[in-house]
């Protein structure tokens, strides 16, 4: 917690050695120390259990930091991250993850450091700490309503960037009503906090893991639910090679919290999220807030530049009184959630169909080919897929391996697969459909590479079809087939993490498929690293049930990608740069086109149909 110069150290040293005498105190002088402070409480136990919860804290960073787990969680009380450096507040009394952030730079090295506080209460403490830092990027959402709502500060809201070398590291985004979603929450972090934590590139990841703002809270008063802290820890794993320590903040419904906690702590085990519930795009509020904080931060990231300006006119919270925007006792509702899905991982995490001589990596099970075929199957790829001269038993045995895998995801008999053919376009032709009609799923396929797609997409929306490639993209023949132009092709690693994070997972989310197909043509032209993050992220849909088909010629990628499909998480990008102008403007164009249809895609107020005043 200690900051730059010697009066801050002198201020931290005098609180730390005042706190050090609460055990011995009065209970008169307790009461008059207490006082000094906002929001706080003192015990004659509470020095204890602050040391406590600061070194569980850094015990977890020393855990992750040395390679003895890949990532974790401490439960600790008290919370920390409103404490400050020379001061207690709102009940915290160390600043547990401020602490182990400079913790894990001076003893690790550690060159960059990521905080996202997801806590309903803005972490003023963090704040304070590290807004001058530019090795630390801090991102808090909060309960906000224009200043009204605890600790109620101006340098809660938008345009606190952080100062001097510290300006735009420092990202506030307010929340200025309650009821909030999980589309809400997912919509910040596709659009705002990934793109951002990407070009950031960071070594660690600290999560302030406040559950206040999980449904039912009765200080959050949000509807998130807590399935949704699996998403949103999932798609934090990938940064900083799965380095993540999450400490536990505020949280006061029991339920909702052991549940959120619950959600949190099996996806950094590595079990797949859940099917995400009640994705129907953002509120007003919410777009009006990530439309204020992307114009905000665009000078200071590159893969903002294209943000909207500051909106002209007062957002539609501006004008609530207090007495609207809180509820009132008489009429809070009680909300009643239902209880999270069981997540009970399959048996077998990923089945691999490889060609003989190809080894099958650990953790792997090996699907066999099958022998025994079904006649109607067989029938079928012969009449649609096979012609005469490719009318032999391997190639009927392959595709009939292929359906058997997918039935067996279907019936939670394995988790994911992969499969190395000898023709891609084929085995779409084979799975896509089966999948879709036979097994009624609703069918998500990427394709990533400038190969003709050989599936007509019909408008009944069993199938979206999402093509990643360099192609001039026409008109489609479909609302859901979405051609991707990346004019430069994905060899542009900022332009292809742009259309990821704001493009194909907001689609993927919101369409909620039951079984991702991922197609690696063989002119994908995408690195492995690359490769990699679009895989595990991708991981956060369907509960995990994804088939990855690749080409065969692509072997030395088949290893990494089943790491990727049991979980490992995928290498670092490294910091990135500004994405090409050209693919910048043909996704942002395809966004545009799209965000009508699709909620997800919405990020100004003029998406949600408020224009300017001057009517744009």
């Amino acid at each position: 917690m200690e900051k730059h110069g010697n009066s801050t150290q002198t201020k931290t040293e005098e609180y730390l050695q005042a706190v050090k005498t609460t055990p011995f105190m009065t209970l008169e002088e307790m009461q008059d120390f207490c006082a000094q402070y906002g929001d706080v409480y003192f015990h004659p136990n509470i020095y204890h259990c602050a040391t406590l919860a600061a070194g569980a804290a850094l015990q977890l960073v020393d855990s992750v930091m040395t390679g003895k787990v890949r990532n974790g969680m401490a439960l600790v009380r008290p919370p920390g991250h409103h404490s400050m450096h020379n001061a207690a507040s709102g009940f915290c009394i160390f600043n547990n993850v401020a602490i182990a952030a400079q913790y894990a730079k001076q003893k690790y090295g550690v060159k960059r450091v990521l905080i996202v506080d997801w806590d309903i209460h803005h972490g003023q403490g963090v704040q304070y700490c590290f807004e001058d830092d530019p090795s630390v990027l801090y991102f808090s959402w909060h309960r906000y309503e224009h200043q009204k709502f605890w600790p109620k500060l101006r340098e809660s809201d938008f345009d606190s960037v952080g100062k001097e070398k510290g300006a735009g590291f420092n990202i506030n985004l307010p929340w200025n009503k309650v009821d909030m979603q999980n589309s809400d929450y997912l919509s910040i972090f596709h659009h705002l906090l990934l793109p951002i934590a990407y070009e950031f590139c960071p070594d660690l990841v600290l999560v302030c893991a406040g559950f206040d703002s999980a449904i039912g809270d009765p200080e959050g008063e949000m509807c998130a639910t807590p399935d949704i802290f699996a998403h949103l820890t999932h798609l934090l794993m990938n940064l900083a090679g799965g380095k993540l320590c999450a400490v536990l903040e505020g949280g006061y419904n029991l339920t909702s919290l052991a549940q959120s906690v619950c959600q949190t702590v099996q996806t950094l085990l590595g079990d797949p999220p859940p099917r995400p519930a009640n994705l129907d795009g953002p509120c007003q509020s919410t777009v009006e807030s990530l439309h204020c904080v992307r114009s905000t931060h665009r000078q200071y990231w590159s893969c903002l530049k294209h943000a909207a300006d500051l909106p002209t006119f007062d957002v539609s919270t501006k004008d609530l009184s207090l007495d609207e925007s809180l509820n009132s006792e008489e009429s809070k509702e009680e909300h009643v959630w239902p209880e999270p899905p069981k997540r009970l991982t399959p048996a077998i995490r990923a089945a691999l169909l490889l060609p003989d001589g190809i080894t099958c990596p650990d953790g792997c099970y090996r699907q066999s080919v099958s022998e025994c075929l079904d006649p109607l199957i067989v029938t079928k790829l012969k009449e649609n897929i096979l012609t005469d001269s490719e009318d032999d038993s391997n190639a009927l045995s392959t595709l009939s391996s292929l359906i058997d895998l997918v039935e067996k995801m279907e019936k939670d008999e394995v988790c994911s697969g992969l499969a190395l053919v000898h023709d891609v376009s084929k085995a779409m032709k084979c799975v896509v459909p089966h999948a879709a009609s036979a097994l009624k799923n609703r069918v998500l396929v990427i394709c990533v590479g400038d190969g003709k797609v050989p599936i007509h997409v019909s408008e009944d929306g069993k199938v979206l079809m999402v093509q990643l490639s360099n192609k001039e993209s026409q008109e489609p023949e479909s609302r859901y087939f979405i051609p991707v132009c990346l004019k430069k092709g994905c060899s542009d690693v900022s332009g292809f993490i742009q259309a990821i994070l704001s493009l194909l997972l907001p689609l993927g989310y919101e369409y909620d498929p039951s079984l991702v197909v991922l197609v690696q043509m063989s002119d994908s032209g995408l690195c492995e690293s690359m490769w990699l993050q679009l895989t595990s992220l991708l991981r956060g849909l369907a509960q995990g049930h994804m088939l990855v088909l690749m080409q065969k010629g692509n072997e030395a990628c088949v290893s990494p990608t089943a790491s990727s499909l049991l979980g490992d998480p995928a290498p670092s990008l490294g910091p990135l740069v500004a994405p090409l102008p050209e693919n910048v403007e043909s996704v942002e164009m395809l966004r545009h086109r799209l965000k009508a249809d699709w909620k997800l895609l919405q990020t100004t107020a003029q998406d949600i149909g408020r224009g300017d005043e001057d009517g744009s």
